[in-house]
């Protein structure tokens, strides 16, 4: 089992910041920003390349979390990155579908 399989069934601690149905969110351990939190779906999708087209509704709840947990800590009106890193190469080291939510600075242009 992965770490955030332990940590959406409650056998590893988190500081969950959101919690619904399908997702729960938690502050990252290592943050890269004054906001980091990490948005989870509780069904085990290894990555990005795992999600299937049954999945839709799925992202739209991740999403839908976004905008809450943006919302919620302060960060919606001056702008926020969400950000799925995929695969070694991508930066992905909990094989884990996840969003990382990164705000309370300004960030740097991605392109």
């Amino acid at each position: 089992m992965c770490i955030f399989c332990d940590i959406v069934s409650g056998k590893a601690p988190s500081r969950k910041v959101y919690e619904d149905e399908q997702v729960i969110a938690f502050k990252d351990i290592y943050p890269q920003a004054p906001v980091h939190i990490l948005i989870v779906p509780k069904k085990h999708i290894a990555s990005v390349v795992e999600v299937s087209d049954e999945d839709g509704p799925l992202l739209v709840d991740i999403v839908t979390a976004a905008k809450k947990i943006a919302e919620q800590q302060g960060v919606a009106k001056r702008g926020f990155r969400l950000v799925a890193n995929n695969g070694p190469d991508g930066g992905q080291t909990v094989n884990h579908l996840h969003f990382h939510l990164l705000a309370g600075d300004v960030m740097g242009r991605m392109c």
